[in-house]
């Protein structure tokens, strides 16, 4: 599986060898952030030839019913309501809970959470971030509310839980639904409850760059009764029986073949969490030493998938800013990603829409502008890691000199980020 050479790794001992001043790059072939996990390929295979033989491909089928069930029992939720992607499930959500005027989220998060309340007609209001979880500030959120906020979405940023108790408490003074995007908290826990069953729903994605997937896909997942009804029927077209519709909907239904896709990826979740984890560790500890960049830390007392490695990177100590560094690493193969940059009050139509939201969101500027995304997941071996933080090592080490060459005249190599956004 890991067939790509890091021969060079050690000759990274001067500038000229950097690949964006005509070196050759560290790996032939390219390292992504999300490269997809795939799991037994026999049992794949032979779940989609069972699906092929019974010719039920969608509309609730055994894959689907068994999918939502196992996810209800790992995270110990009464409802999933398995959908074709997060963004539509975020759509039925909003409608089904008859949602309007306002409301607050962060802006530091993948730009799907603004537009799917955008598309509906929902008003987007930013919130700025704690600068240590990074995720939603409560007291900020608090400042936000007035008579046409309807509900708060929470975003569990990097598989780390925000602050729910305190969300539950400001949703529940002042009356407002209470959601959590919880697409990259998939199989984590806060204070030993799993992710799934907080705010009145939750919803996660099993997109190709999740730790778990269902090629493309997402789910809500909620307690309460009534709302599980309402997403059932607002996910199928509002068909609450043959030829019997009985509310507004579309088609936000999961496929077989993507359910087949996730019970496998599910079969495979312990090793996937352990090969992110042993990851995230060699970062850890590759990258101890090297100053001005720090690794964002998991609260290991609790489940966590360690989807993400997120560095943050302090150009008053490493002489170089985090753009710079990124641009080095992608010409050197190293994919990184600049999650969540630039912050969505910054992209359109939030930037036309309410161009002095960046007055109240300083955290979420300053943290838009550190972090970046390493490569980890099944498909980065612990050599490789091991060359990637040996380059960090270099280039910070180098720092002010690679900045000057850089700033002083054109680079030898330009890279083009060919990647898909994704969550």
């Amino acid at each position: 599986m890991h067939d790509r050479s890091a021969r060079h790794a050690l000759l990274k001992s001067d500038l000229e060898q950097l690949a964006i001043f005509g070196g050759p790059p560290l790996f032939k072939t390219e390292l992504h952030v999300g490269r997809p996990n795939i799991g037994n390929r026999q049992r794949f295979l032979a779940r989609v030839a069972d699906i092929l033989n019974r010719k039920w491909l969608t509309n609730d089928g055994p894959c689907l019913k068994e999918f939502e069930s196992r996810v209800c029992e790992l995270i110990d939720v009464k409802h999933c309501i398995a959908v074709c992607n997060a963004t539509a499930g975020l759509e039925v959500l909003v409608k089904s809970l008859r949602l309007s005027g306002e409301i607050i989220l962060p802006s530091f998060t993948f730009v799907a959470t603004a537009h799917a309340l955008q598309w509906l007609g929902v008003r987007p209001v930013f919130c700025d971030i704690d600068p240590t979880t990074h995720n939603l500030d409560p007291k900020a959120a608090a400042e936000l509310i007035n008579p046409r906020t309807s509900a708060i979405i929470g975003v569990h940023l990097w598989g780390r839980p925000c602050d729910v108790e305190a969300l539950v408490d400001l949703a529940r003074r002042h009356k407002l639904r209470l959601l959590f995007d919880a697409a990259h908290a998939f199989a984590c826990s806060h204070k030993g409850r799993m992710v799934g069953g907080f705010g009145d729903a939750e919803i996660f994605s099993f997109h190709a760059t999740k730790f778990i997937n269902t090629f493309e896909g997402g789910a809500v997942v909620t307690n309460k009764d009534e709302l599980a009804s309402r997403l059932r029927l607002m996910r199928n077209f509002g068909f609450a029986g043959l030829d019997n519709v009985s509310a507004l909907g579309v088609n936000a239904k999961m496929n077989e073949i993507s359910a087949a896709m996730g019970l496998v990826s599910l079969e495979s979740l312990a090793e996937f969490v352990e090969i992110n984890r042993a990851n995230y560790h060699l970062y850890r500890q590759h990258l101890s030493t090297v100053p001005g960049v720090s690794l964002l830390a998991y609260n290991e007392k609790e489940k966590c998938n360690y989807q993400y490695v997120v560095l943050e990177v302090d150009q008053a100590e490493t002489g170089i800013d985090r753009d710079m560094l990124d641009e080095i690493l992608w010409s050197e193969n190293v994919l990184t990603r600049r999650y969540f940059y630039p912050g969505c009050h910054r992209m359109e139509p939030y930037r036309s829409n309410d161009p002095d939201a960046g007055q109240r969101l300083r955290h979420t500027g300053a943290i838009a502008e550190r972090v970046l995304c390493l490569p980890t997941g099944s498909a980065v071996a612990a050599a490789e890691i091991a060359a990637i933080c040996g380059l960090i090592e270099f280039i910070v080490k180098s720092g002010p000199a690679i900045k000057n060459r850089m700033l002083s005249g054109p680079t030898c190599r330009h890279h083009l980020r060919r990647s898909t956004p994704a969550r």
